[in-house]
Parts: structure tokens; C-alpha cells; sequence
């Protein structure tokens, strides 16, 4: 199994094309899987330049509805022709906006996204052979407290917090993808029922918002709680965060960025 980062806010290759959005290419051997599309089309500039080929992707899993993961998503269906999109269907009809700075839509634009190329994920269940996407992700534990800034609007067009119902996670070969991790990693590792040896994508911890003994004890919960397991993240982790997490998970923690490349 290969996954490859196209779309990520950091960069360890100068001529890749940073954005704030995250893709990555998974690669099995059975199936190419597109986890997320980005913001933009640069996910698919940055595969070009790393010769790899989109045309041939079977499926893209789309995390949850905000555009900075979802956004990319027009381009790879007009060249590609084949591929499935797994997503939730609050995802598709929700609309969303930040606080951050000053309000703004998030709202992915779906218009041009057909029936037929959709697999509409309402819980928890096996896409297809051996692909698990985790839906409904109860709120055992904490959620992030940069969600604060996260609304969407109700059925009477009122803004309220986001619940996140519209995140999905994906499991693949023991491997799971988080998106944002908005309803909080310890969230969705409670809700996947199978062995996880990878936990790769955003884990929602921004800096300056849970204090350094939060974080702390988040990691040795993790460290303690899945000592098997290893964590890849970057996207809408703080750096200050990582450095926290890390001084406590060592080699269990890794960050990742744009064109990343990791064989497991």
C-alpha cells in the first residue's frame, strides 16, 4: 500500500503547488483511491508533476462538505470517467461557513456532480470489496475546540454549530483515513470496528486552542490506548501542536506534506 500527498498547506518538494486543502493519492492492490480533492484543481497540477496518473482512480472518498477537501472535486470527474465518489449526504446538501477572521462560505458546489457517480454513504458499511467508510461517529470523547468556528445552516436557514454529521472516515487495509478529524480522533478510532496499524489525514488541533495539558493528555491517551498504531498528520494540525504530541507519541507521531510519498 502507497499513499502519496497532492494537496497539503505544507510542502517538502519547492516546484509542488501548496494550498490550504488536503489530497492524497492511496494506492493498494486492488484499487487507486482519491482521499479528498483539495481546494482547487492544483491536486491534479501536483500529480502531474509527480508523473502519476488520475485518469485510472476507482473511487474518490470524499471526508466531509467543506470545499478546502471537496473543492477539487469538478476537475478529476471531467477527466476521469469512471471513478465512484463515496460521500455522506449531509455532505452534499449542507451548507457551510467559517468564523475565522470573517464569515465566510465553505460550502462545497455540487451542481455539476451527476446521480450516477455517487455511492451516498448513511452508515457505517463496506463501499466495496474491503473499502469501510464510518459514518455516524458518536461524541464520546471530546471534540476539537477549533470547531467553534464551524457553522451550518438549519433547516430554517439559521446558522448553527456544526455537528459534523457529514464526516465520514474511511478504512482500507487497516489504514484509516481521518479528513479533518472535526469529530475528534479518539471519535473516530471508538467508532471503527477494525485493527488500525495507520491513522493518516488532519487531526482538527489547531494552536492556541486546547491548552498544552489538553494535548498532552490527548497523546498519552493515544500512546497508551493504540500502541500498534501509527499517526501521520498535517493539513490543520498546529505546528505547535505536533511539537506537543510529538515530545510525548515520538516515532508513533509523523508529519506528512505535500508530496509525501509513504509505503506501508
Amino acid at each position: 500500500m502507497k499513499w502519496t500527498v497532492l494537496s497539503d498547506n505544507r510542502s517538502c518538494d519547492e516546484h509542488l503547488i501548496t494550498e490550504h486543502g488536503l489530497s492524497i493519492l492511496l494506492e493498494t492492490d486492488r484499487y487507486k483511491i482519491l482521499l479528498d480533492t483539495g481546494a482547487s484543481d492544483v491536486f491534479l497540477r501536483n500529480a502531474s508533476m509527480l508523473g502519476l496518473n488520475l485518469t485510472d482512480v476507482n473511487y474518490v472518498f470524499i471526508s466531509h462538505g467543506h470545499s478546502d477537501h471537496a473543492g477539487g472535486l469538478q476537475y478529476l470527474l471531467s477527466m476521469n470517467q469512471q471513478a465512484q465518489v463515496v460521500v455522506s449526504q449531509t455532505a452534499i446538501t449542507g451548507k457551510f461557513y467559517s468564523k475565522r477572521l470573517a464569515l465566510h462560505s465553505i460550502t462545497t458546489d455540487w451542481r455539476e456532480v451527476t446521480k450516477d457517480r455517487l455511492l451516498v454513504v448513511t452508515h457505517t458499511c463496506e463501499v466495496a470489496e474491503k473499502i469501510y467508510a464510518i459514518a455516524k461517529i458518536p461524541h464520546i470523547h471530546p471534540m476539537p475546540k477549533g470547531n467553534q468556528y464551524l457553522y451550518m445552516e438549519n433547516e430554517n436557514g439559521q446558522l448553527i454549530l456544526d455537528d459534523f454529521r457529514h464526516e465520514l472516515g474511511l478504512y482500507v487495509d487497516g489504514l484509516l483515513f481521518t479528513g479533518c478529524a472535526h469529530n475528534g480522533l479518539e471519535n473516530i478510532l471508538a467508532a471503527c470496528p477494525w485493527p488500525v496499524h495507520s491513522v493518516v489525514g488532519g487531526f482538527h488541533l489547531l494552536d492556541r486552542q486546547e491548552t498544552e495539558e489538553e494535548i498532552k493528555a490527548l497523546a498519552h491517551k493515544l500512546k497508551t490506548n493504540y500502541p500498534e498504531t501509527q499517526f501521520y498528520t498535517s493539513h490543520c494540525t498546529g505546528d505547535g501542536v505536533f511539537k506537543i504530541m510529538k515530545g510525548v507519541m515520538g516515532n508513533q507521531l509523523h508529519a506528512f506534506s505535500l508530496g509525501t510519498i509513504t509505503n506501508i
